[in-house]
């Protein structure tokens, strides 16, 4: 049983962010077809789909089409936006039952459209937020600032005052992203600050880090791509790591292969097998000192 599961429903997004890299895969869309047939194998084998893993979910021309399959299926949802569309999807968003969580990337504005006034992109994020206290408080939402001992920290001071005045609280500042990442707003509401530090996307031109370590790629979690090309981790972005296809095989089949055998085998024993494993920087956060 997994923690969660990533659909990447398509790799394309309605923004280009500095600290995302660009997609090099062809610019693909999943059909809801093909995500019923896929979501019907993944549901059993999870707690959690996340609708992520490139790409903008919300930006699906079948977005409502997404739930609706989601909602047949049983799945519980997370959805990872940059919020720019939620606007338009707030009513639909919050009437889904499937959602689960909704997680907001809150650098993705200011780093597109520095020009712009934030006012324009944090008002209707703040609807959305009143709406589901009173709507829906079972919905998780998580305020998302990936950018902790980062030049960009500072920005978030604005950010964080945006919600404390018209939200009516006090956030802490301090931040150990090394321990509890996560900060409650409120006592009976489940809405989260959760920061954290940018990280590097592993790439197979990246210096050899060593054959030692260990993963959370096919322990908790795993990731299928837009064309359903199934990849060990969340972070494997072109699909380096190719476990196979629910095109050509079914997922249980896959993950029960060879190939995702040993990864899986390595983990558990510290030791990376596949070289873009050897040279992830991302591995170093689960070292233990």
């Amino acid at each position: 049983m997994y923690q969660r599961i990533h659909i990447e429903v398509s790799n394309i997004c309605n923004v280009q962010c500095s600290f995302c890299p660009i997609v090099e895969r062809p610019k693909d869309i999943m059909s809801v077809e093909k995500f019923e047939s896929i979501l019907s194998q993944a549901v059993p084998l999870t707690r959690d789909i996340c609708l992520h893993l490139m790409g903008e979910p919300l930006a699906h021309p079948n977005f409502e089409e997404i739930l609706k399959v989601s909602k047949k299926h049983g799945a519980s949802l997370q959805i990872t936006t940059n919020g720019i569309l939620i606007k338009k999807f707030q009513s639909l968003i919050i009437s889904s039952p499937a959602i689960r969580q909704i997680n907001f990337s809150l650098q993705a504005f200011q780093d597109n459209f520095p020009e712009r006034p934030i006012n324009e992109y944090l008002d209707p994020i703040l609807t959305f937020i009143k709406r589901v206290f009173i709507e829906r408080p079972e919905l998780y939402i998580n305020l998302r600032l990936w950018n902790h001992g980062d030049k960009s920290f500072s920005e978030n001071e604005q950010l964080i005052s945006y919600f404390e005045k018209h939200l009516n609280f006090l956030l802490k500042r301090k931040v150990d992203v090394g321990g509890i990442k996560s900060k409650k707003v409120f006592p009976d509401q489940k809405l989260y600050f959760h920061f954290d530090s940018r990280f590097e996307w592993p790439s197979p031109h990246f210096p050899h880090q060593g054959d030692k370590g260990t993963c959370q790629g096919l322990r908790n979690h795993f990731g299928i791509h837009a064309d359903g090309t199934v990849v060990p981790c969340c972070l494997d972005k072109e699909a380096h790591i190719v476990l196979g296809n629910v095109a050509e095989c079914s997922l249980s089949d896959i993950l029960a292969g060879e190939r995702a055998k040993s990864i899986r085998e390595g983990f558990e024993n510290g030791y990376l097998v596949e070289d873009l494993c050897q040279r992830c920087t991302y591995i170093k956060r689960f070292k233990k000192d």
